[in-house]
């Protein structure tokens, strides 16, 4: 019979909900040493987190996350909250020697990451960062055929995050909802929020960045702000596209912006090779593409494989359906929860760690001043 780890998650958004649904539903597919249990969850509204708490079958609930952690029935602290708030809970959790899973961006720069960085090692907590695009099976793919040396030398990496939700003069900034708006509470825009998922993969993918050069743009510049009602500026950035360059040598491109009518969550990346080029879409994350110039040449083109194989090395699809049945953005957090619990177990690490996550963060804070000074900077 699996162990519980007790989980206590602070914060019950749109992550909060991806997290709940992959610690209940990992041990059924999953054959593990541990199984989460739902202790607790904490929000400031009691009545909200009480019906979160029906809702996914926490037992109990916190309005202040400091008696969570403070808990000696928690095992492992959640940190689903906004970014300016992570590193106070963490170096909290890390003190009490709780296991910690943080959101991305690991923090608002890179000095706080760097404290929450040498405070889990400090303590030998176990932690990791959600960057659960690595372990969607068609991308955990592209990282085995280019470990494999099926793609050679790598040339060109090239990202692209889109969405549109934010085109609205009218929307506000700030609050429970919109506090990705809000740099205050986020940081910063696209560039913490979704370009540090492109860096992520590219760094898992690829390899370190050493220098970027960057430009930013916000396009509405004031906005009503939800918790002070007064029309203030707004600092994050709305777009960002940078160019980059890899140690191995490649070239990149990275683009991410909420001004893109008519895409939600495109999130595309390919890798060019002198072998081989892998492609990957969001919108179609079971697939992925590929073409190897080694092929016969009558036969060469892009193909498309489905990756939802048992026996042919398709990760994680084992734990799923008969082959040929696809999953979904819901089952990355379930690998995630289930690698972690696997590390865990064995007592190692799983990535993205927090000192990983900080990479990924030290580049964000290089576009960002690249952005501002308009030269190339080092990460």
């Amino acid at each position: 019979m699996a162990k519980p780890l007790n989980i206590g998650m602070i914060g019950y958004g749109f992550m909060g909900r991806a997290h709940s649904n992959a610690y209940r539903k990992v041990n059924h597919f999953f054959d593990l040493e541990h199984e989460p249990v739902l202790k607790a969850v904490c929000a400031r509204d009691a009545a909200k987190a009480q019906a979160f708490a029906d809702k996914w079958g926490y037992e109990s609930i916190e309005t202040d996350w400091r008696k969570l952690i403070a808990r000696p029935d928690i095992d492992a602290v959640d940190i689903c909250t906004p970014n300016n708030l992570h590193r106070d809970i963490a170096l909290a959790a890390a003190a009490a020697g709780k296991m910690i899973l943080c959101e991305k961006p690991l923090a608002m720069n890179v000095a706080e990451g760097e404290e929450m960085t040498a405070a889990v090692e400090k303590a030998g907590v176990p932690n990791i960062v959600w960057y659960n695009y690595r372990r969607v099976p068609a991308v955990t793919l592209a990282k085995k055929l280019i470990e494999e040396g099926r793609l050679g030398r790598i040339f060109h990496y090239r990202a692209v995050f889109l969405q549109d939700w934010t085109i609205s003069t009218d929307l506000p900034q700030g609050g429970t909802a919109l506090w990705r708006l809000d740099a205050a509470a986020a940081g910063s825009g696209v560039t913490g929020d979704l370009l540090a998922h492109c860096i992520d993969t590219a760094l898992w993918l690829n390899g370190s960045i050493s220098t970027v050069s960057a430009m930013t743009e916000t396009f509405i510049k004031e906005r009503k702000h939800t918790l002070t009602g007064k029309v203030e500026p707004v600092k994050i950035d709305d777009a960002c596209a940078f160019l980059a360059r890899f140690d191995n040598g490649s070239l990149a491109t990275f683009e991410s912006t909420r001004y893109a009518r008519g895409h939600k969550a495109l999130y595309t990346f390919e890798i060019n090779g002198e072998k081989a080029s892998i492609q990957w879409d969001l919108h179609d994350l079971h697939r992925l593409n590929y073409f190897d110039h080694g092929d016969e040449s009558k036969l060469r083109g892009w193909r498309s494989i489905h990756v939802t194989d048992h026996g042919g090395g398709h990760p994680y699809m084992d734990k799923w359906w008969v082959p040929g049945l696809q999953i979904g953005y819901e089952h990355s957090f379930v690998h995630q929860v289930a690698d972690f619990l696997e590390g865990v177990a064995k007592g190692q690490p799983v990535g993205p760690t927090f000192r990983d996550a900080l990479e990924t963060q030290k580049v964000c804070d290089a576009v960002l001043s690249s952005a501002q000074s308009g030269s190339w900077v080092k990460v």
